[in-house]
């Protein structure tokens, strides 16, 4: 077993809030670091921010501040999430820090001595909202079918361009593999994409027009492409090319990211680590989108979710049960508060915290002492769903083991039995405390804090407070 993995989500831009669709992919990616050091792995897990590029200056710019300030500002309500939804990722890279732009500059050096860089005119229609040139087979009447409120703008301008269309079949050798793009329909829409032909992109911005980005080597008057560069942080965050001992413990990465990002994270940016001789990622598991009450979410339809809110009102383990359980881990979920609130009461104040509540009191008013619990088996079936990312069917497994649990007290009754006899009313209570061991071990990469309170409550012998309450 290779004792080292190294994880990592893509970088948010801080233009606007956390919402909750970042949310879904950092908690599916905590929760895999989670179970990858629960089986004895040695874990790097990267997040950050994505800082450059052309609505990032917009936003400064409406603010009347400057961007690195703007960003600076910015940042601390990404870098919260950490505490907010209890995250044990190990790296959090900024798109500005000096190491990273470094390593930008020294990628484009690179993909430039290979012959992979070049400069033309053009014209295109771009989205900012997506960061990405639009052709009219990607547009809904004439509209970015992901950012259907923003007027498609026209760039006219000579920037570099990035000789995208020389790896078309190299990029098709890599998806040979089944497993390196997941879900199957993100690995055959990938495929379909690349095989049609691939379009040489471009990987600079006048300076001139936009000058928030990093210097393009050797010509002052160009920045790079927000894409191009933000890339990039997967290897520099890790001490590419300044400390390769480092970075070669850890490559290559599992990436995780959202539908809307399959195309630059599994063709683009593979391309990118093709052309500076660098080992194409591990794999790329791709989520779908959040929706509400069956719409994307929008600020003009009022209806996006704040993730913080939630967790300031129903805590941070009942957030990341519901998108780790309710939300599907690769096609696009529907979140409402009345389906958050029935699954709340129903699985977790009603299901869980009712059978550790249940248990842990009949241990602590019968049993002499605490539990000696030895070492955890992981169930094979659990197992699987974790290692193909079905965190759903893994959480089932545990829900299972809850639901016989429920069903052994209500055959058994042993708060009963322990007054007519006592000694099979405390075998059996004993046999509870270990099936509750198992499901808190098991429970630890999805809702940690709610884990560590039964462990202890069981090392400990003592009754349990209500583990869910509103506050």
């Amino acid at each position: 077993m290779n004792e080292r993995i190294y994880i990592t989500t893509t970088l948010p831009y801080v233009n606007a809030d956390p919402h909750i669709g970042f949310a879904l992919e950092i908690i599916q990616a905590d929760a895999y670091a989670r179970y990858e050091r629960l089986i004895g792995r040695d874990v790097c897990f990267n997040t950050g921010t994505d800082e450059h590029g052309q609505k990032i200056w917009k936003k400064a710019q409406e603010e009347g501040r400057d961007p690195q300030e703007y960003v600076d500002e910015a940042v601390t309500h990404f870098a919260v999430l950490k505490e907010k939804l209890n995250l044990s990722y190990t790296n959090f890279i900024r798109t500005s820090d000096s190491a990273h732009v470094r390593a930008a500059q020294e990628f484009w050096k690179r993909c430039d001595a290979k012959g992979d860089i070049y400069k033309k005119k053009y014209q295109v229609r771009y989205c900012v909202g997506c960061e990405l040139e639009k052709t009219d087979s990607e547009l809904v009447e004439g509209k970015c079918p992901i950012h259907p409120n923003l007027e498609l703008e026209r760039i006219d301008e000579e920037n570099y361009f990035f000789k995208f269309s020389k790896y078309q079949d190299a990029l098709l050798a890599l998806y040979t593999d089944a497993q390196f793009v997941l879900p199957d329909t993100r690995m055959n829409e990938v495929k379909s994409f690349v095989s049609h032909g691939l379009q040489d992109f471009s990987v600079s911005r006048v300076k001139e027009k936009m000058p928030w980005g990093i210097e393009v080597p050797r010509d002052p008057a160009q920045v790079m492409y927000v894409w191009f560069d933000a890339l990039v942080n997967y290897v520099s965050t890790i001490g590419w090319p300044e400390r390769m001992e480092e970075f070669e413990k850890w490559w290559p990465v599992i990436q995780f990211a959202g539908k809307d990002n399959t195309r630059q994270q599994a063709a683009m940016w593979q391309a990118m680590l093709l052309s500076a001789e660098i080992p194409p990622s591990k794999q790329i598991v791709i989520h779908g989108f959040m929706t509400s009450g069956g719409a994307k979410m929008s600020k003009s339809l009022g209806n996006v979710i704040n993730p913080i809110a939630i967790v300031d009102e129903y805590g941070t383990d009942t957030l990341r049960y519901y998108l780790l359980r309710e939300v599907s881990p690769f096609e696009d979920s529907d979140f409402t508060m009345e389906k958050f609130i029935e699954s709340y009461n129903g699985n977790l104040s009603n299901g869980l915290g009712n059978l550790a509540s249940r248990i842990m009191k009949m241990a602590e008013t019968h049993l002499s002492g605490p539990i000696a619990v030895s070492a955890q088996e992981i169930p094979q079936e659990y197992r699987e769903a974790m290692e193909t990312y079905h965190y759903n069917d893994a959480m089932n497994v545990i829900w299972k083991l809850i639901g016989e649990a429920d069903a052994y007290i209500a055959k058994t009754e042993p708060f009963k039995l322990v007054k007519t006899d006592s000694e099979a009313g405390k075998k059996i209570i004993t046999e509870l405390v270990y099936s509750l061991s198992t499901i808190a071990y098991l429970l630890a990469p999805f809702m940690p804090v709610t884990a560590e309170t039964i462990q202890n409550a069981i090392k400990e012998n003592h009754a349990l407070t209500p583990l869910f309450v509103r506050k």
